[in-house]
C-alpha cells in the first residue's frame, strides 16, 4: 500500500496542471516598411560593421572597451546572479536531503534531595546520528512557475547584457569618429589662424607704409584673434571626448591613439532588414519580452497560494545514551510525515497578491510594446538622419567650393584696388565658418550610420562577443 501511495502521489505531482496563465506573445502591429527607403542598403547587419571604418586603432579600442568596460562586467556578473538564482529555485523541485550529528554527555546533581536507587549513574549520554529529506509535492505548479520565472529573468539579463555589448561598440565607434572631427576642425582653424597670422603680418607693414588704415588693420587683428580664440575651445571638447572614450575602456582620464584621418575613414555601408527583422534582432526587446514571460508566470506563483501545499518529510538514524549501542537495531529512530497546509482565511491577502501581480504583468506588457515601437521610431529616425544629412553635405561641399573661389576673387580685387578689406574678410569670414559646417556634418553622417546598425540590432553583437571570447583566452 506504502509503495502503491507513492507512486499515485508522484503521478499525481507529474500530471497536476499549472496554476496561472500560459505565456503567449502579444501581438505586434510591425509596419509593412520603413518610411524612408534605401535603395543601396545590403544584408549587413551580422557583421562587424566597426571594421568598415578601415581603422585598426578603432578595432583595438573596441577589442579593449569589451574586454575592460564596468558596465559591460557589471552586466556579466548580474548573468552569473541570475543563473545562481535560477538553480537556487530549482533546487525546490526536488527532494532536499541532510545530515545532523549530536554526541554528549550530562551530569545530574547528586544533592537534588531526591532518593536515588544503589548504582545509579549520574552521568547520561546523548548521542544521535539521523538523516533527514523533505520534498514539497508541486500539485499546483507553484515551484515550476517560480522556475519559469527564474529561467525568464536570467535570459533577460543574458539580453540585458547583449544590448550593453550594443551600446558600447555604438558609442565607443561614434565617440572616436567625434574625436577625429574634432581633429579635423583643430586642423583646419589651425590652418585659418595661419593664414590670417600672415595677413596681419602683411597688413602690419602696409599700415607703417601708409597703404591701409588703422580700421583695416584693425579687422585683419580682430579675425587672427578670433582663430585664435576657436583654437582653445576645440581643444577642451577634444580632451573632453578623449576622456569619455576612456572611462568606456574601463581606463583612466588621458590621451587615445590616432590611425587614419578623418578625411580616410570609409562610412560604413547602410544595412537593410524589415521592420518585423527587430523583434529577432533587438536585445533590448528580446530582454523586454523575458521579462513579460517572468511577470506572467509570477501570477501563477501568487495564485498557487489559494491551494493546499502538501510535502513529504522523513527522519531515519539511530539514537543512544551510550556510543557503543548506538549503531545496533534497537537504537534505530524513523519517522515519515505528509504535512497539509491550507489557506482558510486570510482577510484577502492573496487575492490581493494576485492583484498585484497581474498589475504588474500589465505593466511589463505595456513596457515591451513601448520598447518595439521605439525600436520601430529609432530606425525611422536614423535612416531619415543618414538620408538627409547626404544631401545637406552634398549643399554645404558646393557652399565651400563657391566660398573658396568667392574668397580668392575678394582678395584680388582688394589687391588690385578695386574692394575695401571688408569684402575679404567677409568671404574668409564665411568660408571658415562652411568649412567647419562641412566637417560637423560629415561627422553627423558618420554618427547617423552608426546609430542605424546600433538601431537595426543583428548578428554583430554576436560578432563583438566573439571578441571578447577571443581576448579572455589569450
Amino acid at each position: 500500500m506504502r509503495k502503491l501511495l507513492a507512486v499515485f502521489i508522484i503521478s499525481l505531482t507529474l500530471a497536476g496542471c499549472m496554476v496561472g496563465p500560459d505565456y503567449q506573445r502579444p501581438t505586434v502591429e510591425a509596419p509593412a516598411s520603413w518610411r524612408v527607403e534605401e535603395k543601396t542598403a545590403q544584408d549587413l547587419a551580422n557583421t562587424a560593421w566597426w571594421r568598415q571604418l578601415d581603422d585598426p586603432v578603432l578595432n583595438e579600442l573596441i577589442d579593449t572597451a569589451i574586454r575592460e568596460n564596468k558596465d559591460l562586467l557589471i552586466a556579466a556578473a548580474r548573468v552569473d546572479q541570475f543563473a545562481a538564482q535560477y538553480g537556487v529555485v530549482r533546487a525546490d523541485l526536488y527532494p532536499q536531503v541532510g545530515a545532523s550529528a549530536q554526541f554528549g554527555q550530562q551530569q545530574v546533581t547528586e544533592k537534588s534531595g531526591n532518593v536515588f536507587p544503589p548504582g545509579y549513574n549520574f552521568v547520561t549520554g546523548n548521542q544521535q546520528v539521523v538523516l533527514n529529506a523533505s520534498w514539497e509535492l508541486d500539485i499546483w505548479g507553484r515551484i515550476r512557475r517560480s522556475s519559469e520565472a527564474a529561467r525568464a529573468a536570467l535570459l533577460a539579463s543574458e539580453e540585458g547584457r547583449r544590448g550593453v555589448i550594443l551600446t558600447l561598440v555604438s558609442t565607443v565607434a561614434a565617440s572616436y569618429v567625434n574625436l577625429r572631427d574634432l581633429d579635423k576642425q583643430l586642423e583646419i582653424t589651425r590652418q585659418t589662424a595661419e593664414l590670417r597670422r600672415n595677413s596681419y603680418e602683411l597688413f602690419t607693414l602696409r599700415f607703417e607704409a601708409g597703404i591701409i588704415n588703422e580700421m583695416e588693420l584693425a579687422q585683419s587683428r580682430s579675425e587672427y584673434e578670433q582663430a585664435l580664440a576657436t583654437i582653445p575651445q576645440i581643444q577642451k571638447a577634444i580632451t573632453l571626448q578623449e576622456n569619455a572614450i576612456n572611462v568606456l575602456l574601463g581606463r583612466n582620464p588621458g590621451p587615445i591613439s590616432r590611425g587614419k584621418r578623418f578625411d580616410d575613414l570609409k562610412l560604413p555601408i547602410i544595412p537593410e532588414g524589415l521592420p518585423s527583422d527587430l523583434l529577432e534582432r533587438r536585445p533590448d526587446i528580446k530582454q523586454a519580452e523575458q521579462n513579460l514571460i517572468a511577470a506572467n508566470a509570477r501570477i501563477g506563483v501568487a495564485k498557487a497560494a489559494y491551494f493546499p501545499a502538501i510535502s513529504l518529510t522523513g527522519l531515519f538514524g539511530f539514537a543512544s545514551s551510550d556510543f557503543s549501542d548506538l549503531f545496533t537495531g534497537s537504537a534505530r529512530v524513523w519517522s515519515y510525515s505528509a504535512p497539509i497546509t491550507a489557506p482558510i482565511f486570510t482577510a484577502g491577502r492573496i487575492s490581493s497578491q494576485v492583484k498585484v501581480t497581474e498589475a504588474l504583468q500589465q505593466q511589463t506588457l505595456y513596457q515591451y510594446q513601448q520598447t518595439i515601437q521605439t525600436a520601430f521610431r529609432e530606425v525611422n529616425d536614423a535612416l531619415a538622419d543618414q538620408n538627409l544629412t547626404r544631401k545637406q553635405l552634398e549643399a554645404q561641399k558646393q557652399r565651400v567650393s563657391s566660398l573658396r573661389t568667392y574668397a580668392d576673387l575678394a582678395r584680388l580685387r582688394f589687391d588690385n584696388g578695386y574692394s575695401s578689406y571688408i569684402e575679404v574678410l567677409d568671404a574668409e569670414r564665411s568660408l571658415f565658418d562652411v568649412e567647419l559646417a562641412y566637417v560637423q556634418t560629415q561627422g553627423t553622417l558618420f554618427q547617423a550610420i552608426i546609430n542605424l546598425y546600433k538601431a537595426m540590432g543583428g548578428g554583430w553583437v554576436t560578432e563583438a562577443e566573439n571578441v571578447y571570447s577571443g581576448l579572455s583566452k589569450k
